[in-house]
């Protein structure tokens, strides 16, 4: 299929292809009606994220998705379509995304997919609910130290308990 396109079409799945690539999510969605003021400062804000925003070809990016085998994302790309990606927290950049479509309805979220296994809008959806990275990591961190902590909480009384007795027993020689 690579030799029936036009160079510069070519050029522009190879760019979509190392995009979506090197991403670890990828969302699209449809941004018919946002303006060019509200585009740019929606891309400010994923940037924050280790995000970006790309308008793109459609056919381009069906190819391009059914070579990663993403085909099932090839579904959203119709009409104008914006990918969001990157590499950083998709949780974070799709919190941004429902943030920015409560204020101007738009853009309105048509699939993701993340770490390969493609998405609806309601998971992506999901996915803006879900704690920050780092909390979730605490979370973890904190189940798995909550049983070591009880140990060595009993752990230090018994300790304690014992060394009660040994200075119980020094003092009771100290006073024969």
């Amino acid at each position: 299929m690579e030799s029936i396109m036009r160079p510069e079409k070519q050029a522009i799945a190879d760019e979509l292809k190392e995009r979506l690539g090197g991403s670890s999510f990828v969302i699209l969605a449809g941004y018919q009606g946002l303006t060019v003021a509200q585009s740019e400062r929606l891309r400010g804000e994923l940037a924050k994220t280790d995000a970006r925003m790309m308008v793109l070809p459609n056919r381009q990016f069906g190819y391009v998705a059914r070579a990663l085998d993403l085909g099932g994302l090839a579904e959203g790309a119709f009409g104008p379509t914006a990918m969001i990606f990157g590499r950083g927290d998709a949780v974070e950049a799709s919190k941004i995304l429902r943030g920015f479509a409560r204020e101007t309805s738009l853009p309105v979220v048509r699939l993701g997919a993340l770490d390969g296994r493609v998405l609806s809008a309601a998971e992506v959806a999901q996915l803006a609910d879900l704690p920050p990275r780092e909390v979730m990591l605490a979370i973890v961190v904190g189940t798995i130290a909550a049983p070591m902590t009880r140990l060595v909480g009993v752990m230090s009384q018994k300790l304690r308990s014992l060394l009660y007795v040994l200075m119980a027993a020094r003092d009771k020689k100290a006073s024969e």
